[in-house]
């Protein structure tokens, strides 16, 4: 069965770093659309970054200079690199894998950032 397993997460103060991994597995991976959504409490989900199978890369204007998103097909592993941590990005992370209309998601990793 397919599985998109999440770590990374945890607690970082503001202007901290952190990395997130997906782990991915009962999917041609390269061939799938990755993407990164993240949920704050009484708020919507929302992409954060997504990285096409070709390697093109989009981000939401609230991370854009700050986040990275990556992948290796070999380990069919994506990645999300924050830096300069906010407040405001505290969340829960989700990973998504999507192809012709049938997505995929991981259970979620917290990430939380506070002083």
């Amino acid at each position: 069965q397919v599985q998109l397993v999440e770590s990374g997460g945890g607690l970082v103060q503001p202007g901290g770093s952190l990395r997130l991994s997906c782990s991915a597995s009962g999917i041609i991976f390269r061939l799938y659309t990755m993407g990164w959504y993240r949920q704050a409490p009484g708020k919507q989900r929302e992409l954060v970054a997504a990285i096409t199978s070709g390697g093109s890369t989009n981000y939401a204007d609230s991370v854009k200079g700050r986040f990275t998103i990556s992948r290796d097909n070999a380990k069919n592993t994506v990645y999300l690199q924050m830096n300069s941590l906010k407040p405001e990005d505290t969340a829960v992370y989700y990973c998504n894998g999507g192809r012709f209309g049938v997505a995929w998601w991981g259970q979620g990793t917290q990430v939380t950032v506070s002083s």
